[in-house]
Formats: structure tokens, C-alpha cells, sequence
């Protein structure tokens, strides 16, 4: 996974330049999200200091925001409006690519599957 300042967000399509652009027909996982707080976390509770929050194969991470409470409804991110469908539950490969036990610490918290109702760009703002 690439991290980029910036992306282009295409409704009901997917993310320019993703690998699930334009997958399959409202497709719910167009977008998905990560929480710089649960990563944060994971990084304390593992002890884990040499891995970025890219190694969870997420679109976007954000903070502060409660992103089990955007399923099933529609929210706006710098202009960019999405509808929260489900969460993005965590692999067994999350063990290997972050640390033994992340699979099961990351249950009801792996993030947030969304399908992109409005064309336009996000913008990374800070680390």
C-alpha cells in the first residue's frame, strides 16, 4: 500500500488508481476507513513502533471520529459525501503484517466499509 497526500474519490466507483476501482456495481467497499485512535492503540498494546497504519490495507485513516457509528448513515468528509455500510472486518493476515493477536484485538474495530456518493478530493492533514 502507497500512502498519498491526496486522492480522488469517484461516486460509486472506488478511489483513482485503487485496485477495487470500479469492482463491481455498488460495490460496498469503494472507501474504506481506519481509526488513528484504534491504530494508535494497537501500536501500545503490541508494542509496536516500526509499522505505518498502511499495513491494515485502509483507504483512510482518520481521528476522532466513531466510525461504527457511520454505518447506515450518510456523513461528509471535506466536501466529499459517503454513506458508512459496513465494518471492515479484520484478516488473519493483520497477525503477519502487524502483530501476532491484531486479528483478534482488531473485532468490532477493523474500521468502516463505504460506498462514495459525491466525487471529489481528500486532502491528508498531518503525521
Amino acid at each position: 500500500m502507497v500512502e498519498v497526500p491526496r486522492v480522488h474519490c469517484l461516486a460509486g466507483r472506488g478511489i483513482e488508481g485503487d485496485r477495487f476501482l470500479d469492482f463491481r456495481p455498488d460495490y460496498k467497499g469503494q472507501v474504506t476507513f481506519f481509526s488513528r485512535e484504534v491504530y494508535d492503540d494497537l501500536c501500545v498494546q503490541f508494542g509496536v513502533q516500526d509499522r505505518s497504519p498502511s499495513v491494515f490495507r485502509r483507504n483512510i485513516v482518520v481521528q476522532g471520529v466513531d466510525l461504527n457509528a457511520a454505518i447506515g448513515r450518510e456523513f461528509l468528509i471535506q466536501g466529499v459525501r459517503f454513506l458508512g455500510v459496513a465494518e471492515c472486518s479484520p484478516c488473519h493476515w493483520m497477525d503477519e503484517a502487524f502483530a501476532p493477536g491484531a486479528e483478534l484485538a482488531l473485532r468490532g474495530r477493523g474500521g468502516l466499509r463505504a460506498r462514495i456518493l459525491t466525487s471529489g478530493w481528500l486532502t491528508a492533514y498531518g503525521p
